[in-house]
């Protein structure tokens, strides 16, 4: 873009301008030549060095030195960035040719450059502009000619576990729920309790050779109490049934 301001705007300079504007044309034409530099906060500089003919011609102080230099010799290196926003404000700056006065022309002329002072934030109170995000393709590891397949997401836990709570770590604590579905393994004599919670229970197996449930009720008319004991053993009690048998569980789910 900066090549088709190098070839235009110095043209219609010349052709539109009356000779009391050759400061702003020289000016102009200078930050065109800018565009040669990589750096954006460099660029910059060299756009208020080249305003230094019209600082000249209205008798103010000169531009900084450095600012001066880059814009007699505009060092080239590396690819020029945030062209956009250059393009942006040598467009607004050129549009100042429409000042009548060189003062009004030089206060028009530094007033587009807050579009790059922004980008660099430069400007109180405005954060720096982002960037342009550049698409760049991220070759992805392959091992043996194909991606790993992504594995399944885990299947969701079974419901928490009854907490001890109460005196001696719950060992005295009686959780009541009630019974949703009982079916008992007619080869082995276990039973496996399923709780209106979604909690599964099952009858460890030696205490089912010795301990058989001969229920006479209904599933969901029964009630339970299932109680925390020693070693990480959970009795079942079935209340009203069985004179009060306990029953060794555990839980499946």
């Amino acid at each position: 873009m900066r090549h088709i301001w190098l070839i235009i705007v110095p043209a219609l300079l010349v052709l539109a301008a009356p000779a009391s504007a050759r400061p702003r044309d020289d000016a102009l034409t200078g930050a065109i030549r800018c565009g040669v530099i990589g750096d954006t906060r460099q660029w910059l500089d060299c756009y208020y060095g080249a305003a230094q003919p019209v600082r000249a011609a209205l008798g103010l102080a000169s531009a900084l030195p450095g600012q001066i230099k880059l814009a007699s010799a505009p060092p080239a290196g590396g690819v020029p960035r945030d062209e956009a926003v250059r393009d942006e404000v040598v467009s607004s700056a050129a549009g100042c040719m429409r000042q009548g006065a060189d003062r009004a022309w030089l206060d028009c002329y530094y007033a587009a450059a807050g579009p790059i002072r922004a980008q660099l934030g430069l400007i109180a109170g405005a954060a720096p502009r982002p960037p342009v995000p550049v698409s760049v393709p991220v070759k992805v590891p392959q091992q043996y000619g194909s991606a790993a397949p992504a594995r399944p997401a885990p299947p969701p836990g079974p419901p928490p576990m009854p907490r001890d709570r109460g005196k001696f770590s719950g060992i005295l604590t009686r959780l009541k729920p009630i019974v949703k579905n009982i079916e008992i393994n007619k080869t082995r004599k276990y039973f496996t309790a399923t709780l209106e919670d979604g909690q599964v229970w099952e009858q460890q197996a030696e205490d089912a050779a010795t301990n058989p449930a001969r229920w006479r009720r209904h599933a969901e008319e029964m009630e339970v109490t299932i109680t925390p004991s020693a070693m990480r053993v959970y009795m079942m009690t079935v209340k009203d049934e069985d004179e009060g048998k306990s029953y060794k569980v555990k839980r499946i789910h």
